[in-house]
C-alpha cells in the first residue's frame, strides 16, 4: 500500500452525485471550504444511470405519439421509431458515461475531489482509499455529510444474481434494444422502462405483483395498465418471480409463482431500492452499515432518541435518509443542509421550522414526482387514501381532462384525469394527481397551490389562460363549487 496524506476542509463530503455536488456548492457559496470523495462517476446516478439517460429513452417515444395524435402532422411521418438513433441520444444525455464535464464544473466552483472508496475512520474524519491503494486522511473542521444515494434491490430469488439480471443501471445504459424483456416489479422503474423499451420494440412482459404503480392513485394505475396492454406489453398483475434460470443460449427463463413460464432475453429488476451505506464507516459512530439514516430536518444524523449524533458533525443529504428518493427533493435537502452548516460554523441564527431556510419540511409533506410513462402521471401532496388515513376531513374531486378545451387542441381523443384533494376544514388542496398526455409542465401550478396553502377562494382569482390544458383548475373548482 502506498504512503497516506492527509488534507483538512472545513467540510468533506462523501458522494459527488448531484446531492453532494449541492451541498459541497452551498458550503462553498457561503465561504467555506469543502471536499467531495467520489468512488465511481462525478454526477451521480442521476447523470448517467437514471433521470437523464432514462428520460432520453423515453422522450422520442413520446414525441412520435403526440404527432401521430395530431392529423396533419401526423400524415408527415413516413417510418417507425430508430432504436439506433434514441440510444445515441440517450449516450450523449449521458456524457458517454464520461464526468470530465462534471469535474471541470467542481474545479470552477473551487471544490477539492477526493476519487476513491470513503469511510468514516472518526470523528469530523474520512479515510480515502484510491483505486492503487493509497490513502488520504480527510479532515473536517465542521461537518461530514453523508450523500451515497441508493442502488437498486435485488430480491432473494433463486438463480436471478446468476442469470445476469438487469437493475435500472443495465436497463438505463443498454447498448441493444432485447427483443424479449421480462420486467419484475409495477413500481415507476419498471413502468417507464416497460414503456421505454416497448416503444424501442421489445416484447415485453411485466410481473406486477402488487399492481402498476401501486402507491399512487388506483385510476393512474388502471390508466397506466390499460396503456401498456395497447402498446403490447403483457401485464401479469399479483405476479412475482419464483426462479429465474439462463440457459447456455442466453435465454432467460422467469418461472413465476404461478407457475407460469416467461422466457425473455434479458430481465430487469425493479422492485425498489437500498441505501448506499454498507461500507462507508458507520460503525465508526455507532450507526448500522448498510442501514438507511434517520435524520432531523436540518439534516443532521440522529441516534434511537431522535437527537443529533455526539458533537452534531454527521448529516445525511438525499436518497440515504429515506425521505424522499428523488433528484429533486435530494438537491432541496442539499440546499438545506449546506447553508445550515455555514450558520452554525459562522453561530449565525438557525432558521428552522415550518418556512426556515434551514430546515427540509416538503419531504414527507409535499413531494412532487411524475412518472414518464404514456399517459403521464404527476402528482404532489397526499392521495386520498393517505389525507384519510391522516385524519383529515376531506373531499375529493375528479375532472376529465379530455373535457378541457386545451386537451382537445393539445391531441385528438386526448384521455386523462385530474384529481383534487381538499382539506375542509382548512379549505386548501393536501393533495393533486394529474394523469394523461404531457401532464408533467401542468404539475408544479400544484405544488405551489399546496406549499403555499393557496385558500380556494383565492384561486379562483388566479384565472388560468384559454385555450390551455390549466383550464382544468377552473373546471376543478367550479365542480368543487363556492
Amino acid at each position: 500500500m502506498n504512503g497516506v496524506s492527509a488534507r483538512t476542509y472545513d467540510v468533506v463530503v462523501i458522494g459527488a452525485g448531484p446531492v453532494g455536488e449541492n451541498v459541497a456548492d452551498r458550503v462553498v457559496r457561503g465561504g467555506l471550504s469543502a471536499a467531495v470523495v467520489e468512488r465511481e462517476l462525478v454526477g451521480g446516478e442521476c447523470s448517467y444511470w437514471a433521470c437523464m439517460p432514462t428520460k432520453a429513452l423515453l422522450r422520442s417515444a413520446a414525441a412520435l405519439r403526440a404527432v401521430r395524435q395530431l392529423p396533419g402532422a401526423r400524415e408527415a411521418i413516413t417510418g417507425a421509431l430508430d432504436a439506433e438513433a434514441v440510444l445515441a441520444r440517450r449516450d450523449a444525455f449521458a456524457s458517454h458515461w464520461k464526468d470530465e464535464g462534471q469535474v471541470s464544473w467542481l474545479d470552477s466552483a473551487g471544490i477539492a475531489l477526493f476519487r476513491g472508496q470513503g469511510r468514516i475512520s472518526g470523528e469530523r474524519a474520512v479515510e480515502v482509499v484510491a483505486q492503487d491503494g493509497s490513502v488520504t486522511s480527510l479532515t473536517a473542521r465542521h461537518a461530514v455529510v453523508v450523500a451515497t444515494g441508493s442502488s437498486a434491490l435485488l430480491p432473494d430469488v433463486p438463480g436471478l444474481a446468476e442469470a445476469g439480471a438487469w437493475t435500472s443501471r443495465e436497463a438505463a445504459a443498454a447498448a441493444a434494444v432485447p427483443g424479449r424483456l421480462a420486467v419484475i416489479g409495477g413500481g415507476v422503474v419498471a413502468s417507464e422502462m416497460a414503456t421505454a423499451f416497448a416503444a424501442l420494440g421489445s416484447r415485453v412482459t411485466m410481473l406486477a405483483r402488487d399492481g402498476v404503480l401501486p402507491t399512487w392513485e388506483p385510476f393512474v394505475g388502471e390508466r397506466v395498465t390499460a396503456s401498456l396492454r395497447e402498446a403490447g406489453v403483457t401485464v401479469r398483475l399479483g405476479a412475482e418471480a419464483g426462479a429465474v434460470k439462463r440457459a447456455d443460449d442466453g435465454t432467460v427463463q422467469v418461472t413465476s409463482t404461478s407457475g407460469e413460464p416467461i422466457e425473455a432475453d434479458e430481465v430487469l429488476v425493479a422492485i425498489g431500492r437500498r441505501p448506499n451505506t454498507l461500507d462507508i464507516g458507520l460503525e465508526q459512530v455507532g450507526l448500522e452499515p448498510g442501514g438507511w439514516l434517520a435524520v432531523d430536518d436540518t439534516l443532521q444524523v440522529t441516534g434511537e432518541d431522535g437527537q443529533a449524533l455526539s458533537g452534531g458533525w454527521l448529516y445525511a443529504a438525499g436518497d440515504v435518509n429515506r425521505r424522499a428518493l428523488l433528484t429533486h427533493q435530494g438537491k432541496y435537502q442539499a440546499r438545506a443542509a449546506g447553508d445550515v452548516i455555514v450558520a452554525r460554523a459562522r453561530s449565525a441564527v438557525v432558521e428552522e421550522g415550518r418556512w426556515g431556510r434551514h430546515a427540509a419540511v416538503a419531504d414527507e409533506r409535499w413531494v412532487p414526482q411524475v412518472v414518464f410513462t404514456e399517459p403521464e402521471v404527476a402528482s404532489v401532496g397526499l392521495t386520498a387514501a393517505a389525507a384519510e388515513a391522516a385524519g383529515l376531513r376531506t373531499r375529493v374531486v375528479d375532472y376529465d381532462l379530455g373535457a378541457v378545451a386545451g386537451s382537445a387542441l393539445h391531441a385528438n381523443g386526448y384521455q386523462g384525469c385530474a384529481r383534487m384533494v381538499v382539506d375542509e376544514d382548512r379549505k386548501v388542496i393536501v393533495g393533486f394527481t394529474l394523469v394523461g398526455p404531457d401532464v408533467a409542465e401542468l404539475l408544479h401550478a400544484a405544488t405551489i397551490a399546496i406549499v403555499g396553502e393557496v385558500p380556494l377562494d383565492r384561486l379562483w382569482h388566479a384565472v388560468p389562460a384559454y385555450p390551455t390544458v390549466s383550464e382544468v383548475w377552473l373546471r376543478l373548482l367550479e365542480t368543487y363549487g363556492r
